[in-house]
């Protein structure tokens, strides 16, 4: 049973050869020529991506993008103790990282659009979550390259590993003299060059490929040294970044249901919140008759209640709100859009109560004129109703289930079915009789 299991995970019969995987690494470091060609153009695709939000074009910038190559050459070049490829792999990964620097900067430059949208904005603030994609993502791009059966792994740790977005937010900083984007981006390409390559390196020791020894064994040791601090360096300040993380998502949910729970007061309505984890701040918006003091202390008092006690609770009612950095006119706009919001949702809300009352007496008269034509009539049901087919199509429709005391013949469900399509004014009705 044990030696079975341990062949269930062994990569023995899978396992490419070593210097197969070796000159398919190696092959994939150099950037000149049409690799260097294909990263620009993968550069700029990433960057039009993040520049319209469109997560679709950045997954396809990713695929495009040869990053890859040079990143794991530097892992399987400490791996096995080549100097030789090492040097080669780092001075080509600095060219294409530069390149590509230059040529996202270029293009934010004279791009029209220069705001930071969800996707530039998901990629600033690394944390040790992008420690562990690059860990596991490079982990298994290695044992993907050193198996004979490689199917689509490498593209797809392209993609959870991100390279080509970080770097292009990168180049938005710069472009836009936005420095703490910059830094925050690109420190998570860094993140991700590192832990790609340890986790290489790591992967090429354990599948036990041949390396060169070293005739200095100082040189191993300081390489040794170095690639341990490089990996510290790297990995202290994500995780400090990750417990941030998590704190301002639990602040955040901790905030949403103290106002979703207290924050209401009679004849008022909520216009606005914001909730700012990293000031601990909560700023409310309400809209109605004037809240007193007390009932401000009243819900300041409640913040204890859900772990907020270090908090600033601000309350600001209707025009109070919009009179602090906006011009007259400016206020005017924005509250009568708060407004118009809260209109439209009660028009909605009234709309689909006004329906559901519509069918409910619509379907209790049409039952009554049913009954009086078919004394046998048990029960009725006449509803709206949606129906789906395997091609992902859907299409509206009126469905009628009467239940009968006895058999009512074709002819008269037919009868009955002409009947309602005139009755209800729908040609898409679906009539169901059971006895």
């Amino acid at each position: 049973m044990r030696n079975r299991l341990i062949e269930t995970f062994s990569m023995h019969y899978e396992k490419e050869e070593y210097q197969t995987v070796i000159h398919n690494i190696d092959r994939g470091v150099v950037f000149k020529g049409a690799n260097l060609w294909i990263l620009i153009f993968a550069i700029f695709v990433a960057s039009l991506g993040l520049n319209v939000n469109s997560t679709a074009v950045i997954i396809g910038a990713m695929l495009i993008s040869p990053l890859m190559g040079p990143i794991m050459g530097i892992g399987l070049s400490m791996g096995i103790n080549d100097i030789g490829l090492l040097k080669k792999t780092i001075y080509n990964f600095l060219i294409a990282s530069g390149v590509a620097l230059v040529t996202s900067t270029v293009f934010f430059l004279i791009s029209p659009l220069n705001d930071a949208h969800s996707e530039i904005l998901a990629r600033t603030e690394p944390s040790v979550y992008d420690v562990l994609i690059a860990l596991f993502g490079g982990t298994a791009g290695i044992i993907a390259t050193s198996s004979r059966q490689k199917g689509n792994v490498i593209p797809g740790v392209a993609i959870a590993t991100a390279l080509m977005p970080p770097l292009c937010t990168a180049g938005y900083g710069l472009a836009t003299l936005q420095f703490g984007y910059f830094f925050g981006s690109f420190y998570l390409f860094i993140i991700n060059t590192v832990f790609i390559a340890l986790a290489t390196l790591v992967v090429v020791r354990l599948l036990k490929f041949p390396y060169k020894q070293m005739q200095d064994n100082r040189t191993r040791i300081m390489t040794q040294r170095i690639t341990g601090i490089v990996v510290l360096i790297t990995l202290l300040p994500s995780i400090y970044f990750g417990y941030d993380m998590v704190m301002q998502n639990r602040f955040e949910k901790k905030a949403d249901s103290f106002i979703s729970k207290e924050a209401y007061f009679n004849n008022d309505y909520l216009l606005n919140k914001k909730i700012n984890p990293k000031t601990k701040s909560i700023v409310l918006v309400f809209g109605g008759k004037k809240i007193t003091e007390n009932e401000i202390d009243s819900l300041k008092a409640k913040l204890a209640k859900y772990n907020l006690t270090d908090v600033t609770l601000d309350i600001k009612q209707g025009f109070a709100y919009l009179t602090e950095n906006t011009s007259k006119n400016e206020q005017i706009r924005r509250l009568a859009e708060m407004l118009a919001e809260t209109e439209k949702e009660q028009q909605k809300l009234q709309t689909e109560s006004d329906s559901l009352a519509g069918i409910k007496e619509m379907s209790a008269s049409v039952y009554r004129e049913l009954k009086i034509q078919y004394p046998g009539i048990r029960t009725a049901i006449l509803e709206p109703s949606v129906i789906h087919s395997n091609d992902s199509t859907h299409t509206d429709s009126f469905l009628v289930i009467i239940s009968m005391s006895s058999n009512l013949p074709q002819k008269e469900q037919k009868k009955m079915q002409d009947w309602l399509k005139v009755r209800l004014n729908r040609n898409d009705l679906t009539l169901i009789v059971k006895k």
